[in-house]
């Protein structure tokens, strides 16, 4: 079955968008049993729970209209078939492709039918059962809203003929259309955040990974020009110990420093995963960027920070892009590093008079100055809002 495309370009379909992602969240669980109960599964049950009080009423009519106990009896067990297949309907329609999702859609509409001989036209309620189910699958909108308008129109049609065009024509229409849009509002919405959340996974292991490598190179460059070096010093010391010793004896002290100050970058090293650096945090602020809907210009190194000052000017950047993103409106925003100033500015909307007694400023105030920098917040060049720090 070919992809969907819904109207803003989104797959859709089977393989790929929202209904994909909420798909793949349910068959994560693995088999049909497991997929019928799991965390996602039980925020529905609960929900549809709750709207199945409305068929209590419908079985009091239903019971009220036979003509015997035998037929009381089968009309109540219809019901209480038709509730169980709401309940599992969404739940199922999740594991199947579009086609198989349309089938269970059908089903339901179809079983309505089997209270008929009970309820006639009445058994229009039932569709908001249908309805709810139609929004839950997940199914492209020019799909969803004209089906939902549909059987509003289709209620509203059945109360007009058979019980006349009053006022009271149009609430069951009303409460399907409504419910029923609602219900695929949520469905989407969580169909959304289920993709979000597989996309910050994603992101978070390809950190991860990218991380390890810096890491690895780091390290084989710490360690392949300090052995290389020290291996050389070695042997000069070696070939020196009878024909110089003091010149051997200045190799080796040599020697020994060079391997000092190897381990102390390895421990380096080690220390910059564990703790905020400013190469991590360039990487964590394209991304809130990015997702803030934030055009993001960001040095492409940060070899013009000294070493010693990196984790302060990660600090700097990690409170800086958080302040745009909460609460600046920019459409940009533009990070500056230097050997002894960082920056942050925007186009939003500009400081305001508390700004630069916030909590987070404050905090970062503190830190900066322990250091002995100095931190200043002001109107940038481009409009908005600007930290800069003086390192």
């Amino acid at each position: 079955m070919h992809a969907i495309r819904r109207d803003d370009g989104v797959d859709a379909g089977p393989q790929g968008g929202p209904a994909r992602r909420l798909e793949a969240t349910i068959r994560a669980t693995g088999p049909l049993p497991r997929a019928l109960w799991s965390r996602t599964t039980a925020g529905w049950y609960v929900g549809a729970g709750f709207a199945l009080v409305w068929l209590v009423s419908l079985t009091q009519e239903v019971i009220a209209q036979s003509p015997s106990t035998a037929a009381a009896t089968i009309g109540v067990t219809l019901v209480v078939a038709f509730a169980i297949a709401f309940l599992i309907s969404a739940p199922l329609a999740w594991t199947l492709a579009h086609r198989g999702r349309l089938a269970v859609c059908a089903v339901l509409f179809a079983l309505s039918f089997s209270l008929f001989p009970w309820l006639g036209w009445d058994i229009a309620p039932t569709w908001a059962y249908v309805g709810v189910t139609f929004g839950m699958c997940v199914f492209p909108w020019r799909w969803t809203w004209p089906t939902i308008l549909g059987l509003g129109v289709l209620a509203l049609v059945t109360d007009g003929v058979t019980g006349g065009w009053d006022e009271n024509v149009l609430w069951v229409p009303a409460v399907i259309v409504s419910i029923s849009l609602v219900m695929a509002s949520i469905a989407r919405t969580t169909a959304a955040m289920s993709q979000l959340r597989h996309a910050q996974k994603q992101l978070e292991a390809l950190a991860v990974e990218r991380e390890r490598g810096r890491v690895a190179r780091d390290i084989h460059d710490i360690l392949g020009h300090s052995l290389t070096v020290v291996t050389v010093k070695a042997e000069l010391a070696g070939r020196l110990v009878d024909v110089d010793p003091q010149r051997a004896k200045a190799e080796i002290a040599e020697i020994e420093s060079l391997a000092r100050g190897a381990l102390a970058d390895v421990r380096a090293t080690v220390a910059g995963v564990r703790t905020v650096n400013v190469s991590g945090e360039l990487a964590a602020a394209r991304a809130a960027l990015e997702a803030a809907g934030i055009a993001a210009e960001l040095p492409s190194s940060t070899d013009a920070v000294p070493p010693g000052r990196r984790e302060l000017a990660g600090w700097i950047v990690r409170e800086g892009v958080t302040n745009v993103v909460r609460h600046s409106g920019a459409s940009v925003c533009r990070v500056t590093l230097g050997t002894h100033e960082v920056e942050i500015a925007d186009d939003g909307v500009g400081p305001s008079d508390s700004a630069d007694g916030s909590t987070g400023l404050s905090g970062l105030r503190e830190r900066v100055e322990a250091a002995g920098g100095r931190l200043a917040v002001g109107r940038s060049d481009l409009g908005g809002f600007r930290l800069r720090v003086t390192l």
